[in-house]
């Protein structure tokens, strides 16, 4: 009778064996739907693939097909967000910068922070780190010093480093410090060609201080919104004059001092893919330069690719982008931001995903007068201990949370009224992204491997699937 028992018994042990082979997996999905029904929330059904035919369109998974790697996604740490974040209750702090950066329970992970390199437009007064009287300079940059930033910036990303230690951090400026432009003022005017040596020193100590405080910069812009000289504090910065200024003093500057904080162009808007093109193909300027940044206030987002094209040797990052919505409203219209950026940069080669800004108060102050943002809402609305999450904030969560640093962007077929990305993580699990920019409700398949799995999105939904 044994023997006969035999052939049972081992395709029972094999079965135990192999069961995560033969075992239907299981894919969670965590939702926002527009009217706020379910704002990232893990849903409590379990959607699985199976054999299942049928004539629904499908969203085709493909992990053979890979691209660029991720770097992280988050938001813009300015110091009108540290200014409020610090006047917060260290537990009330605590709780907030937990929700951001933690990645545990519904925490949403936030990899990925900029930060102004003096002033921007969402700081309460415009400042340099080398602020002198009209008519005095410091070329040597005896006079560095991070100043305001010791007070919000600094404590701040010191809290969410140990949160985060392995967060990335990027640096832009907005102005030099205004002994070194053309006019005596924060806003427009360009950078004196005898002070290029300078400036590129300025950037040298800003890494070397942020790194004495135990903040590493990963990479820096060499200038936020080049064409853009009409914003307080900014710069009006041509192509021509960022690729002399790298190829003969930053780039220079940073290796004598060893610097490896990386350098990227442009960071400004994707109507004007030609301005870091003219740079990278100046081999002496873009043998020093990383890649380059986009926000998208113009242009199409399609224009990354089109620079990754001509150079796809070189990184693309996507920088900034004002996410917001009118106050009190009923209904959350996420699936906009979702499609646009965090989809949109990420299919056009994107390493990362920022959005303006962290924090602001419910007036979004502050800003600066003469051509601060008034209308920049932060992704948390910040009064006193109390805090309230916006559209930024969970637009960012849907990819923040699972698409951590190190994951690849993989294959999948856009469909037109469903935008999507897919992603592999370093772990080995998909991520897909989908949003549902019609008005009605939209049923179909993800398919993967051979397998469907089949769902639905409301109109105007978004939604994040693991498996």
């Amino acid at each position: 009778m044994l023997k006969h028992k035999i052939p049972i018994l081992i395709t029972a042990i094999l079965f135990n064996f192999f069961s995560p082979v033969f075992a239907q997996k299981l894919v969670e999905q965590w939702l926002t739907k527009a009217d706020r029904s379910a704002l990232f929330a893990l849903q409590d059904e379990k959607l699985s693939f199976t054999a299942t035919r049928n004539n629904l369109p499908a969203i085709v998974v493909d992990d053979d097909e890979k691209f660029q790697s991720i770097d992280g996604f988050g938001f813009a740490l300015t110091g009108g967000s540290a200014q409020h974040l610090v006047k917060m209750s260290a537990p009330a702090r605590a709780k907030l910068l937990n929700e951001l950066f933690g990645v545990d329970g519904n925490n949403i992970g936030v990899s990925y922070i900029r930060l102004s390199i003096g002033a921007s437009d969402l700081n309460e007064k415009v400042f340099s780190y080398n602020d002198l009287p009209e008519g005095e300079t410091d070329l040597n940059q005896s006079k560095f010093d991070l100043g305001p930033d010791k007070l919000d910036v600094i404590p701040v990303m010191k809290e969410i480093l140990t949160i985060n230690p392995a967060i990335k951090i990027m640096g832009s400026p907005w102005s030099p410090p205004l002994w070194m432009k053309t006019s005596y003022d924060a806003r427009g005017g360009m950078l004196k060609p005898e002070c290029y040596a300078a400036y590129a020193k300025y950037f040298v100590r800003y890494i070397q201080e942020m790194k004495n405080e135990g903040i590493t910069i990963d990479a820096i812009t060499v200038q936020n919104e080049p064409l853009h000289p009409g914003n307080n504090p900014s710069l009006l910065m041509v192509a021509p004059d960022q690729a002399s200024f790298i190829k003969n003093h930053l780039g220079p500057a940073f290796r004598k001092e060893n610097i490896k904080t990386k350098i990227i162009i442009y960071d400004h808007n994707a109507d004007r893919p030609d301005y870091p093109i003219s740079i990278f193909d100046d081999p002496e300027a873009s043998k020093y330069i990383d890649g380059s940044a986009f926000h998208l206030y113009g242009g199409k987002i399609e224009a990354l690719t089109d620079v990754h094209t001509a150079h796809p040797d070189k990184n693309i990052y996507f920088s900034e982008q004002m996410v917001v919505e009118p106050p009190n409203v009923k209904t959350i219209a996420i699936a906009n931001p979702v499609a646009r950026l965090i989809i949109g940069a990420t299919r056009n080669w994107s390493r990362n995903v920022l959005e303006w800004n962290l924090a602001a108060d419910p007036e979004n102050k502050p800003y600066t007068d003469r051509g601060g943002c008034s209308m920049c809402q932060g992704a948390v609305t910040i009064n006193g201990d109390e805090y309230t999450k916006n559209l930024a904030y969970y637009s960012v969560a849907h990819a923040a949370k699972f698409v951590r640093p190190g994951a690849v962007r993989i294959g999948s077929n856009n469909l037109s009224n469903l935008p999507n990305v897919a992603f592999k993580t370093p772990g080995g699990k998909k991520v897909l992204i989908v949003s549902n920019r019609s008005k009605e409700v939209l049923a179909f398949n993800i398919s993967y491997n051979g397998k469907n799995l089949v769902t639905s999105l409301d109109e105007g939904a978004v939604a994040t699937y693991i498996w």
